[in-house]
């Protein structure tokens, strides 16, 4: 949500305060590292050390200049993964590991000595050809495919790993000294910030000293890369320069800076990286302060001249080196190797878990702003949707909802009775969210607060008290999310007999959550704030919004008696997140520009794990023209998360107030997102079941062709979708990449159709939105439109089938119940699979071990791409009746239309075209 109203920031004012946030200048452990690596530090592996145990081989790596050791431990790990972890071998006392987003599932691989001389050591294991490679002197990795080295470890010699020291107070003796940085210096160290760093006015006090950790990866043959989000950047990552890094560090940024490589809301230390035939992808498991450097060597052609009037030439590939620096923690990296974009897809969440299975509501329109006043103002606007005949599902209430900012209560004046609101909304088959923050309310009144303080519940400062900051109520406490038991307990808050006036409807916004601290260092907590387990907040704070949307989640799923499936968003996020539900991109700003980068930040968010994204649409700050709110509603209905949000000093914008002409033209938008529902579920089904992205760039669908690895102002949904936004006002005019030289694309609205592999002129009006599907796809809809996605769930469905060049096409149908379990726990799901070969469509079942009843029946077909008009169209049902169907045909666009039909969506039949 929103950090207006802050300590130098005013509701009014829209520009990012650089004085509040760091740039890597001010960040003391890069200073460091930048500094020590220029003297050489080198690593040796001890090859004589390697043992070889169940699950990894472990060996010792030593720092030529200091002689402190490093144990290495190399894991391979089921699906063609790798992992490597670096620790001290002896540590003054444990340093901080991950817990909780990897998956229980895991398993490894044993890894085989299998050859290597003095100097180095291979291991190999896994499905494929895959070896990994230790060299001694200087230490280095190598992974290896089909004897290509396809990863280097280490190659630059950037590994760096400051020991933990016992604090200045204790140090009788210079035992440790020679780890601190050559020159110790009161002024030298006070400028590296070894034991305290300064920051405006704010003081960093290190107990440990200095703890941070790095390490180089050089990628061959590799240029393009894409990954890490959060930052409002270009989905292929870009070559950082000398003082310039990507950051990840969660930070409440309103109206961040777009094209900036300073972290926002939330942090995936996970990137992939593309070329011809192959894809991998590099996961940095640390969630402490993390900077990555990438720079890439382009293929160079070299020609050398011979005696005589031969020449040879030779190409040297492509390379790019990224470097990873941690503040604080262990390292340890998984290298995912492919060789496919899926591939790379299903390994990462084989470690992280998939996206978890919205409830279908959630994937409908949502209506929100900061603040709907009362009850009388939901009434209205709810009541203004179904007057101009626009569809919603969920109404949003932000924090003027709660009796002085205390999550879990009501306003009795605003809202004096909830649960009769709440019938209301239940009556139209719509749905409530309401925020919850993780800042508790100092008020020993507040029976949140004063149980959280009775049982030591808070965030903790040094000193041993409470951590205490202002956000949104005043004085604030703050909830530590990584106790477990603290989880346990927040989550028994959503019950019902503890949450008062909240219902089965009602479900949770999880904002703030960085943590944003209103007049802490860069508005979030500091790193020296103390968690449970004596852990200081800088190894852990990226990690902190991910627990508060763990046990809101559990919350939920629990209050049902575990048979109902959870929504909670969530601003603030980390790797593994996708399991809880869903994220969007912040406190964006109404202007063109924060619609165009929406598209690469939703991109990079999918492709790393976070399939339900979206952006607020119309921008969360200022007042959109209406040509912008009807594009940002025609961007939006056509990406996984659709929400339509605005601060609280905006004008009022429910989209029927911009004049008829323009509510026409978001009612379109809605509608069509509805119509897609169907599609869009199924979509859905794929990310949480098989860890395919839900909005796709054209890179992944299309990995052989160059041309498609840098567009992102376009994407495809699903694999049959392609969509392009307009995202510059007063286009007239767009220019759309149609990839696949063998494809061929069809304007969803005209049924115009173009060969792939080249760029098309399209004309556009305010009212058009490019969408093209696929030849070759089937696509099921539903052929009406209800109020919500409650009143369409035994509406008819129709099925939009578009024709490859070969005359054939595929598709499919998930379909449950759309709200419980019980597709996991009983099977109780269809699965339908649709192919169009010879001119026969056939409804088969993809999945025989689910069982729904569904009383839908498809009552249009539409084939696109069918070259003449059949002379007669025959259904054929599973119990061998034939029946003639009405038909027309339109031979100037190539349609055939069947109408009228009545086919049950879930059992066998065919349709015959002569």
């Amino acid at each position: 949500m929103e950090t207006a109203g802050k300590e130098g920031i005013s509701v009014e004012d829209e520009a990012v305060d650089k004085t509040i946030f760091k740039d890597c200048s001010n960040i003391t452990f890069y200073r460091r590292q930048k500094q020590q690596l220029s003297k050489n530090n080198t690593y040796r592996a001890l090859l004589d050390s390697v043992t070889t145990g169940k699950d990894s081989t472990k060996f010792q790596i030593i720092n030529e200049v200091t002689k402190i050791p490093l144990l290495a431990e190399v894991y391979g790990i089921e699906r063609n993964i790798f992992r490597l972890k670096i620790n001290e071998e002896t540590p003054l006392k444990p340093r901080y590991e991950v817990p909780d987003v990897l998956t229980s599932k895991l398993s490894t691989v044993r890894l085989i000595s299998c050859s290597g001389d003095t100097g180095s050591l291979i291991l190999e294991g896994g499905e494929r050809d895959l070896k990994c490679q230790i060299i001694a002197n200087p230490f280095k990795i190598e992974l290896l495919s089909e004897k290509e080295v396809v990863i280097s470890i280490n190659s630059l010699g950037q590994l760096y790993f400051e020991h933990l020291q016992i604090p200045h107070k204790q140090r009788a003796t210079t035992e440790r000294e020679e780890q601190v940085p050559a020159d110790t210096s009161q002024e030298s160290q006070e400028d590296l910030g070894l034991w305290e760093e300064k920051f405006g006015n704010f003081v960093d006090v290190k107990a440990n000293g200095p703890t941070s950790i790095g390490l180089d990866f050089s990628l061959h043959g590799f240029e393009h890369l894409y990954g890490i989000p959060q930052h409002a950047e270009s989905h292929r990552l870009k070559n950082t320069e000398d003082g310039d890094a990507y950051r990840l560090y969660n930070l409440d940024i309103y109206g961040y800076q777009i094209h900036s490589k300073t972290g926002i809301y939330g942090s995936v230390p996970y990137l992939l990286a593309h070329k011809l035939g192959r894809t991998i992808g590099i996961f940095w498991l640390n969630a402490s302060e993390t900077l990555v450097e990438i720079n890439t060597e382009p293929a160079v052609e070299y020609t050398f001249t011979q005696m005589g009037p031969a020449a040879a030439k030779q190409k040297v590939r492509p390379r790019t080196d990224v470097r990873w620096m941690s503040e604080s923690g262990i390292i340890d990296v998984f290298l995912l190797t492919g060789p496919t974009p899926f591939d790379v897809f299903k390994q990462y969440s084989f470690l992280t878990g998939t996206q978890a299975m919205p409830p279908l509501f959630s994937l409908g329109y949502h209506q929100c702003r900061w603040n709907y006043e009362d009850e009388q103002d939901v009434k209205a606007v709810d009541a203004g949707f179904d007057e101009h005949d626009i569809p919603y599902d969920v109404m949003w209430l932000d924090i003027e909802h709660t009796e002085g900012k205390r999550y879990f209560t009501w306003d009795k004046k605003r809202f004096p009775a909830p649960k009769r609101m709440q019938e209301l909304l239940r009556n139209k088959k719509r749905k409530l969210v309401v925020i919850s923050d993780p800042h508790i309310k100092v008020d020993p009144d507040y029976s949140v607060y004063a149980k959280a303080k009775e049982q030591g519940f808070f965030v903790r400062n040094p000193e041993g008290g409470d951590f205490e900051g202002v956000c949104w109520p005043g004085l604030s406490s703050y909830l530590d999310f990584t106790n477990p038991k603290v989880r346990e307990w927040y989550s028994g808050l959503f019950a019902f007999s503890a949450y008062q006036e909240s219902t089965d409807i009602l479900f949770i916004w999880n904002d703030m959550n960085e943590p944003s601290v209103f007049k802490g260092p860069e508005l979030t907590m500091q790193k020296n704030a103390i968690h449970h387990g004596g852990w200081e907040h800088r190894e852990l704070h990226n990690i902190y919004g991910f627990y508060q949307q763990m046990a809101t989640a559990e919350g939920l799923t629990q209050r049902s008696k575990g048979k109902e499936r959870p929504f909670v968003l969530s601003r603030s996020f980390f790797a593994g997140s996708q399991k809880y539900g869903a994220v969007w991109t912040g406190d964006n700003t109404a202007e063109w520009s924060y619609l165009k980068i929406s598209l690469p930040m939703l991109l990079t968010l999918s492709i790393t794990g976070i399939s339900f994204c979206g952006a607020d649409v119309g921008g969360f700050i200022g007042n959109p023209e209406a040509e912008l709110l009807v594009r940002w509603y025609q961007a939006g209905a056509y990406q996984p998360f659709f929400r339509g949000h605005a601060t609280m000093n905006t004008k009022r914008r429910e989209p029927w107030l911009f004049g008829e002409e323009h509510t026409q033209f978001i009612r379109e938008a809605i509608r069509e997102r509805y119509t897609l529902l169907p599609y869009l579920y199924s979509l859905f089904y794929h990310a949480h079941v098989a860890s395919i992205p839900v909005m796709r760039p054209l890179w992944v669908e299309f990995p052989d062709e160059l041309e498609a690895f840098g567009v992102e102002d376009e994407y495809l949904l699903g694999s049959a979708l392609l969509v392009h936004p307009v995202t510059e006002a007063k286009t007239t005019m767009i220019d759309i990449f149609l990839p696949g030289p063998n494809e061929i694309w069809y304007d969803s609205k005209t049924f115009a159709h173009w060969k792939g592999g080249h760029t098309v002129k399209i004309p556009v009006a305010l009212d058009t939105i490019p969408v093209f599907q696929r030849g070759g796809s089937v696509v099921p809809i539903k052929t009406m439109v209800g109020k919500s996605t409650g009143w369409m769930a035994n509406s008819p469905y129709g099925l939009r089938v578009a024709l490859s060049t070969k005359g054939s096409a595929m598709g499919e149908l998930y379909l449950d119940d759309g709200h419980s379990f019980q597709y996991l726990h009983q099977k109780q799901f269809l699965h339908r699979k649709f192919s169009f070969c010879s001119s026969v469509l056939i409804n088969r079942c993809a999945d025989e071990k689910g069982h729904y009843p569904s009383k839908c029946v498809v009552e249009q077909i539409l084939v696109l791409g069918f070259r003449k008009k059949p002379s007669s169209v025959i259904t054929h049902s599973s119990d061998g009746k034939d029946q003639p169907v009405a038909f027309t045909y339109c031979a100037r666009t190539c349609t055939l239309s069947l109408e009228k039909l009545s086919l049950n969506i879930d059992a066998d039949w065919e349709v015959h075209i002569k």
